[in-house]
């Protein structure tokens, strides 16, 4: 596994790396103004949004909300118009709701009305940066839109925000995180590292985050989420991932009441989102009955 899975967002090209030297000089030579540099790239997704654009299938249709100031994009499949339980599913940082469209075809083909979501700065939906906070607020704003939902799933730091917003009081009766994410202290250590930012950094980053967002990066630790989640929670995360430490799932499980791990080999960060079995484990979950999760497994490869 990297010892810097960070490098996989934003020291992977070399554009990324000549940002990284100038953000090194504007560092040193005006700490405030490297600050600034320093979270304006972090809060930017790479790939850009439009790397992630593709056509959509039919039956799936794209739409819009307006969300603090710009605009969210949504898709959902016009061919079910009865009423159905509506599970909302979101991708990670750098990703978009279409990397969700298997998972989703296999939930209508359940009996589920599956939503897709692009985050701000992400696929479809406007603007050109996000935040991890940002990301929770969206799932409030589809929940009000769409009512009470029967089920999250969610990727990489997207799911990570879920259980914040489930924590939060986000109405949804349970939730399938599929290889979240690094609390963000972490994250923010490991991105000044991998531009070989001056130490103290992450730090004034950090305070420059919760004040802006309002919000402490505490409440995105095991230890905050699980005294305050407590729907059936289902964690998939492959052991070799280079992108979401598996140890940081491990922790997250160990912390949530109803939580329950299952660990896959050779899907990586990505794969998981196209494969059958990890959808019939989803599936198995959003299915089951009663408040504890669901204790399926996975045939590890």
């Amino acid at each position: 596994m990297s010892t810097n899975p960070a490098a996989a967002f934003y020291a992977g090209s070399g554009a990324a790396r000549t940002v990284g030297a100038a953000l090194r000089l504007l560092d040193r030579l005006a700490p405030t103004w490297g600050t600034r540099g320093a979270l304006r790239l972090f809060f930017t997704p790479m790939p850009w949004k439009f790397a992630m654009r593709s056509p959509l299938p039919r039956p799936w249709m794209a739409e819009r909300w307006a969300f603090e100031g710009t605009s969210l994009a949504w898709y959902r499949r016009d061919d079910i118009a009865d009423e159905r339980p509506v599970v909302l599913l979101v991708h990670g940082w750098g990703g978009s709701g279409a990397q969700m469209l298997a998972l989703g075809d296999r939930l209508a083909a359940a009996g589920f009305d599956p939503v897709l979501l692009d985050f701000p700065g992400h696929g479809r939906s406007g603007a050109w940066r996000s935040t991890l906070p940002q990301f929770a607020r969206a799932l409030f704003a589809a929940a009000a839109r769409l009512g009470p939902l029967h089920g999250v799933v969610a990727h990489s730091l997207g799911a990570l925000a879920a259980t914040h917003a489930a924590a939060r009081g986000l109405p949804v009766e349970r939730l399938a995180l599929l290889a979240p994410s690094a609390p963000p202290a972490a994250f923010l250590e490991w991105f000044a590292h991998s531009f070989g930012l001056a130490q103290g950094l992450a730090a004034r980053m950090r305070a420059q985050i919760e004040r802006r967002e309002g919000v402490g990066l505490a409440e995105f630790e095991p230890a905050w989420l699980g005294a305050r989640v407590t729907q059936p929670v289902l964690v998939l995360h492959d052991e070799g991932d280079r992108v979401a430490p598996h140890a940081a799932s491990v922790r997250l499980a160990a912390s949530l009441p109803a939580g329950h791990l299952v660990s896959t080999r050779g899907l990586g960060h990505r794969r998981l989102l196209d494969d059958a079995q990890v959808a019939a484990g989803v599936l198995e979950h959003l299915q089951a009955d009663g408040r504890g999760a669901a204790p399926m497994a996975l045939p590890q490869r």
